[in-house]
């Protein structure tokens, strides 16, 4: 019964393999995965955004859902953000009016760039009233003093327009800016902290903020250590923060630690974790992820360490993490930093079953003989179910169709075998569809 129960699933499955394979591009992996022949991130620095591949968080739906809708503001920001810097005024209003209604910690600076985008759009009314909202709602908002300075600039107009041609003419600045800054910096530093005070486009005080940086002037430094401290909007001083980390040196790694032991913004903290990955200060990254007592900014130390490849450090940090959560960012972060011996050695020793199968998945994402070597090792040495399936997860992210088919001759258990050619069926491969002929017969 058994057999004629798996031969009935076999032919649905190959059926079903058979009428999807031309759909699928050619070198693709199994439906939902990367390619065939995806292998692990190769050397050198790695970009921020691979911490998108985050290790499960857990079971807690309500965390999971705040979250989302987290990663939702950030999204719906940089949209409108970028909209701006594109002159995409429109664009930005829309963004800019979906995160006001998700009512998130963004929404101040939300109520600003929307009555900002509506100035460019020559919507006088409709900027004035958005402003007024935003000083009632948030009184007490960091945004206040810019929103103030719009305001007035509005009312100033007389009923004209803020064109978006404008923009010209801010370029004209900026290149008037970097010519004084370069023959006589001391007559441009007054100019640009003014630009960074005065209510001028993001791409304006960004450019200013650049130009700084690429001075060795003390006072340039100052400047820009004043912004990364809180002396103006809350997204300057996040570019400011940013701009000391590509500066790098002893002093600016002073002042952003100053700025981290100061602040109580979870983002301010976040962007200064990845200012010191950038400067490559490892010591005070290490150091955070041992003591900070905010387990999320832990785990973005310990993801920032992951990008610098700092594999002693984060088996340190494994040892004595108490979070399993962390625990699990670190396991991400040796994947990230393609230390496949540490998590074999965790894959095969881990007693707590959810960090053991975390470390098993990652290697699946490690497309190395070795650790393909590993997987079948573990699957033959463990009997519990939980394990041996994340095994056969393991080797269908890596596409390991010749490894599963050796797996599967081997099986005894009904169920696992079941399991395992499930997942054979749906790979585009010809040991994968030679085996389950073979079952057929």
């Amino acid at each position: 019964m058994t057999n004629r129960i798996l031969l009935t699933m076999i032919c649905g499955c190959l059926a079903a393999a058979a009428s999807t394979a031309d759909a699928q591009p050619a070198g693709a992996g199994p439906a939902g995965f990367p390619p065939a022949g995806l292998g692990p991130i190769g050397p050198g620095p790695m970009p921020t955004a691979v911490f998108a591949l985050r290790a499960p968080r857990g079971v807690d739906a309500d965390a999971d859902a705040d979250e989302r809708a987290d990663e939702r503001a950030d999204e719906l920001y940089d949209e409108g953000r970028e909209a701006i810097e594109e002159g995409r005024y429109d664009r930005a209003v829309d963004r800019f009016t979906r995160l006001i209604a998700l009512k998130s910690n963004r929404t101040d600076a939300a109520l600003y760039w929307k009555a900002y985008s509506q100035a460019k759009l020559g919507q006088r009314a409709e900027a004035l009233s958005t402003l007024a909202d935003l000083q009632k709602q948030f009184a007490d908002s960091r945004w206040i003093r810019d929103a103030r300075a719009l305001d007035v600039e509005l009312r100033q107009a007389s009923g004209q327009t803020v064109a978006p041609e404008s923009q010209n003419d801010e370029e004209l600045k900026l290149m008037a800016l970097r010519g004084i800054m370069q023959s006589d910096p001391d007559q441009a530093l007054p100019v640009i902290e003014k630009m960074l005070a005065a209510a001028n486009s993001p791409k304006v005080k960004d450019r200013a903020l650049f130009v700084l940086s690429q001075s060795h002037s003390a006072r340039a430094r100052e400047i820009i250590a004043g912004v990364a401290k809180g002396n103006g909007n809350p997204d300057l001083q996040l570019r400011a923060i940013r701009y000391l980390g590509i500066m790098g040196g002893t002093d600016n790694r002073q002042i952003l630690s100053d700025v981290y032991r100061a602040s109580t913004d979870v983002a301010v903290k976040r962007a200064i974790l990845r200012s010191y990955m950038t400067s490559n200060d490892r010591e005070r990254l290490f150091a955070l992820a041992k003591g900070e007592t905010d387990a999320t900014l832990r785990g973005e130390a310990v993801r920032q360490l992951g990008v610098m490849r700092a594999s002693s450090e984060l088996s340190q940090l494994y040892q004595s993490e108490t979070s399993a959560d962390v625990k699990k960012s670190i396991l991400q972060a040796m994947f990230v930093g393609g230390d496949a011996d540490k998590l074999i050695e965790l894959a095969r020793g881990e007693k707590d079953p959810e960090l053991r199968k975390t470390a098993i998945r990652n290697l699946g994402l490690m497309k190395r003989p070795a650790t393909t070597d590993a997987l079948t090792s573990i699957y033959s040495s463990d009997s519990a179910p939980d394990v041996r399936k994340a095994v056969v997860n393991a080797l269908f992210l890596q596409n390991n169709a010749s490894a599963l088919v050796t797996l599967a001759r081997a099986e005894k258990n009904p169920e696992l075998k079941k399991e395992i050619v499930s997942k054979l069926s749906v790979m585009k491969s010809k040991e994968a569809t030679d085996y389950l002929l073979e079952l057929l017969k």
